[in-house]
């Protein structure tokens, strides 16, 4: 399991990757789609992005004579986001008090100023 986490997380480490998943929510296309939503990106780049997130169980292939369409497969992902979910309550928690912690400290900051002597202020002789 922690395995196909280390691919799904690889291949979503790169963000035209991401970019690509987000256009594949939309349905389904064809590699050469894809690539043409990319100026800077060859066909070639797109195409080896795609089997990344292939080998990933991201998307699937469908080949119709010589195009080959790409449809996304949510299964990796929503696995991904459930394993996300179980440590949501820790992060959330330790994010609180940490949050808590700093209102604190800013607060014994300020009261820390306002008690402070007023190193400019001049005593009457």
């Amino acid at each position: 399991m922690v395995e196909s986490f280390d691919t799904t997380f690889a291949a979503l480490a790169h963000p035209t990757r991401r970019d690509i998943l987000a256009r594949l929510a939309l349905g389904e296309a064809s590699i050469g789609d894809i690539a043409g939503a990319y100026d800077n990106i060859s066909l070639n780049a797109v195409s080896k992005h795609v089997m990344a997130l292939e080998e990933a169980g991201l998307v699937s292939r469908r080949i119709e004579w010589r195009t080959h369409y790409v449809s996304i497969n949510p299964e990796p992902l929503r696995s991904a986001a459930q394993w996300f979910e179980r440590y949501r309550a820790f992060w959330e928690q330790r994010l609180d008090a940490l949050e808590q912690f700093i209102a604190r400290k800013k607060k014994e900051e300020k009261n820390a100023r306002r008690s402070a002597p007023d190193p400019n202020h001049r005593r009457r002789r």
